[in-house]
């Protein structure tokens, strides 16, 4: 824990002030250095934040003012004319630093006790049992402390010196024992390499790698319990460690590299924020699993001062816990929004790749085309190719007449109309009625001869057609062909149908 904390805050008049706020545990007080904006450069900053925090000694400057408050229980840290922003700062200080000071405590009363100790030692001629065993519920009692993390590790560090100098000045006769513990350690250490390389043959041997890893699984908890030393575990640690990452690979395959794409980079940073809401939860589980914990032993603690020390504890604990959760809470609303995110580019990311499939596949359609189309004009006959060219000279015939039976059209309607008006003013209503008949007969046998001809022309086409058709390359030509010639029919009909319609009123 920190006893010295840096931040900005103002005075009553809204002047922005650079606070430093230092615990005195020994006397159970807080240090307040005041320094003026104008006098809170980026240089003093930096020397508080990276000197005067970590216990060095910094030059203040000559503006600082100084305040001495005595920790309370009841009272803020700051003086009421003094606001900051990050309150949950101050908040957490003042619980943690009445636990410093409670554990200080702690600490100089066991350490009182480990100088009793030392003047006993020091009289012993002979090995004490009683002395031995008295130590060691001593030595017990500060343990349970420093797992109920009561004392800092400063603290619990000075303590366990001083007590192993007590405990190696008594345990000559321990020394038999750590050697059998030794050589015990060699044969078990033997034992699990003799398994490990049987299970390394079969790795080799490429047997069924589920029953390995299962059977590497329950090894390493057998491992957990045995007696090692620590250097004989570390050793089977290792070779397990690799044998499991030999039989990951061969099972699952080495695992990719992310890609670059936008979804890619979002998954990547879900993944790594899931991982930490989940290392948060479990923070904040662990927590207030201490902070049960420290609720049910707080009515059945040695003595008012480790009652102090819980219940300060059980303030901190809060303070921590409420902490995480706003933490917490930042991080559940970030991943939402990366949910969104990532749907939203796996739809654009799916859309991009199926435009990119379409544009594939239309390539390599049209590249089998122009390879069917090259194939085939390096197979083709004399004959085939008169028959094409036959077949374009054709198209661009039935083109041309198509424009000129379109003037024909509009000139017909010319002269019919200029005809029109000369039989209106010359010839008797009687005569064209006797006419009518006959010419009628006359321009219906013409256009009979029209479409008879038309006919003639569409057969001799369909049968080119039939015939170009047989050649796959030649179908889609073929086609175009009939679409001109079904016009070009079209067109000699209307045209037909005018004609005759002219010359029944001409006559």
């Amino acid at each position: 824990m920190k006893t010295k904390i840096v931040l900005w805050g103002a005075n009553e008049a809204d002047e922005k002030l650079l606070i430093g706020l230092e615990l005195v545990d020994k006397e159970n007080k807080v240090l307040i250095h005041k320094i003026p904006e104008a006098a809170a450069t980026e240089e003093v900053y930096k020397m508080m934040m990276d000197s005067w925090r970590e216990g060095k000694e910094i030059t203040w400057p000559a503006e600082k003012e100084e305040i001495i408050r005595e920790l309370s229980v009841a009272e803020g840290l700051l003086p009421n004319d003094i606001k900051v922003e990050r309150t949950d700062v101050i908040s957490r200080a003042k619980a943690e630093w009445h636990f410093v000071v409670l554990s200080s405590k702690l600490y100089h009363m066991y350490n009182g006790e480990v100088d009793d100790f030392k003047d006993k030692v020091d009289q012993l001629k002979d090995f004490d049992s009683a002395l031995w065993e008295e130590l060691k519920s001593f030595w017990t009692k500060v343990q349970n402390q420093v797992q109920d993390k009561n004392l800092f590790r400063q603290h619990a560090g000075k303590l366990r010196a001083k007590t192993n100098e007590l405990f190696d000045a008594m345990k000559a006769m321990k020394k038999t024992a750590d050697t059998e513990f030794k050589k015990q350690s060699k044969i078990v250490v033997k034992e699990f390499k003799e398994k490990l390389a049987v299970i390394d043959v079969k790795v080799e041997k490429g047997l069924g790698l589920k029953p390995i890893f299962e059977e590497l699984k329950k090894l390493q908890a057998k491992v957990k319990d045995a007696a090692f030393t620590r250097d004989d575990r570390n050793d089977i640690w290792k070779k397990i460690d690799k044998l499991f990452k030999i039989v990951k690979e061969k099972r699952f395959g080495e695992s990719g590299k992310a890609g670059n794409s936008g979804a890619s980079r979002l998954e990547a940073r879900y993944n790594g924020l899931i991982s930490a809401i989940n290392r948060m939860q479990g923070s904040i589980k662990k927590d207030t699993h201490e902070k049960n914990f420290q609720t049910k032993r707080i009515n059945v603690t040695d003595g008012q001062l480790e009652a102090q020390i819980r219940q300060a504890k059980l303030v901190m604990i809060e303070e921590r816990i409420s902490s995480k959760q706003m933490k917490l809470d930042d991080m559940l609303k970030t991943k939402v929004e990366l949910e969104q995110k990532m749907e939203r580019e796996k739809v654009k990311e799916a859309a991009i790749a199926e435009k990119a499939k379409a544009k594939e596949v239309a390539n390599q359609l049209k590249a089998k085309i122009k390879e069917e189309i090259a194939d085939k004009q390096s197979k083709r006959t004399p004959e085939e190719e008169a028959e094409l060219k036959k077949a374009a000279d054709t198209i661009a015939a039935t083109k041309k007449k198509r424009m000129e039976k379109e003037v024909a059209k509009e000139v017909t309607k010319s002269t019919g109309e200029k005809v029109e008006e000369l039989l209106a003013a010359e010839m008797p209503k009687a005569e064209i009625k006797a006419t009518e008949k006959s010419n009628k007969k006359e321009a219906k046998e013409e256009k009979n001869d029209i479409k008879e001809s038309v006919n003639e022309k569409s057969e001799e086409t369909s049968e080119a057609k039939t015939e170009l058709k047989s050649d796959g390359f030649l179908g889609a030509l073929t086609d175009k062909i009939e679409e001109e010639v079904d016009v070009a029919k079209d067109l000699c009909e209307a045209v037909a149908d005018k004609i005759e319609d002219v010359k029944g009123e001409e006559e």
